[in-house]
């Protein structure tokens, strides 16, 4: 694996955050497809399968790498962004939905890796090698990709998530953390993680929290984020929880009438 690119950044905005990553001559940034948002005049940008963390790899390998992120509804290729002017230029990126943006020093982290959900990477300096992994315990496959399909991060640069409203970073240590299956944005690598059935039928009938939980365990970061795609889209869906709440006041009701 190569040594990531020593990149620069600015993190923009505050419900609906992007990032302005500042790239030096032939300094590249990698990104998933459709993330740019921007980009200054000498940025040059390349289309290719995979992450070009390991420039050697064989078609094959280059195959079952992109067939792997194919078969969770990722795209199968990746966008390199390069300066290859002769001063610095800057590239923007943004996350397809409302949230925040997390930086993550992948040198600073155990391993130096990141475990992340699978649509949560945004971008991340070039060297760093993505993964798809897949949670062989059997509560994860449950309740389909919300844990059963994870990103592995790897490297010595920066790497940029991207979480649906607000984050909560949490430091466990040797402790137990039940959260909502979907607001698990990234963890470090030596947590445990599993998905458990937690509560009764009635429970998750008429409480509307679910029967299964995510279950972190162990010493280590963990950053959840409180407005997962699921829940957005929940809550804007005209026939949604949230449909009638606008007309559910006294005078609502009256002109309803």
């Amino acid at each position: 694996m190569a040594n990531s690119h020593v990149i620069d950044y600015q993190i923009k905005g505050e419900s609906i955050q992007i990032v302005e990553v500042e790239l030096d001559p032939l300094e590249t940034v990698i990104a998933e497809a459709g993330a740019m948002l921007f980009m200054e005049d000498g940025i040059m940008f390349e289309t290719k399968m995979g992450d070009g963390s390991n420039p050697n790899a064989g078609l094959f390998d280059k195959l079952l790498s992109a067939g792997s992120r194919m078969l969770t509804g990722e795209s199968l290729f990746m966008t390199h962004f390069t300066n290859r002017g002769n001063k610095k230029a800057k590239v923007g990126f943004s996350a397809p939905y409302p949230g925040t943006v997390i930086p993550v020093d992948l040198a600073k982290s155990p391993g130096n890796e990141l475990v992340v959900q699978k649509d949560g990477f945004l971008c991340a300096a070039y060297g760093t090698k993505l993964s798809i992994i897949f949670n062989r315990k059997i509560g994860a496959g449950l309740v389909g990709g919300e844990g059963f399909i994870l990103q592995k991060l790897q490297g010595d640069g920066l790497a940029f998530v991207h979480a649906g409203g607000t984050v909560i970073e949490r430091t466990l240590n040797n402790e137990t953390l039940r959260v909502d299956t979907g607001c698990v944005v990234a963890f470090e690598s030596q947590i445990d993680f599993d998905v458990e059935r937690t509560g009764s039928l009635k429970s998750m009938v008429f409480g509307g929290e679910g029967i299964f939980l995510a279950t972190l365990r162990g010493t280590g970061k963990v950053w959840l984020q409180s407005m997962p795609i699921r829940k957005l889209i929940q809550a804007l869906a005209p026939y949604g929880n949230n449909s009638g709440k606008e007309g559910s006041s006294l005078l609502g009701n009256l002109f309803e009438g």
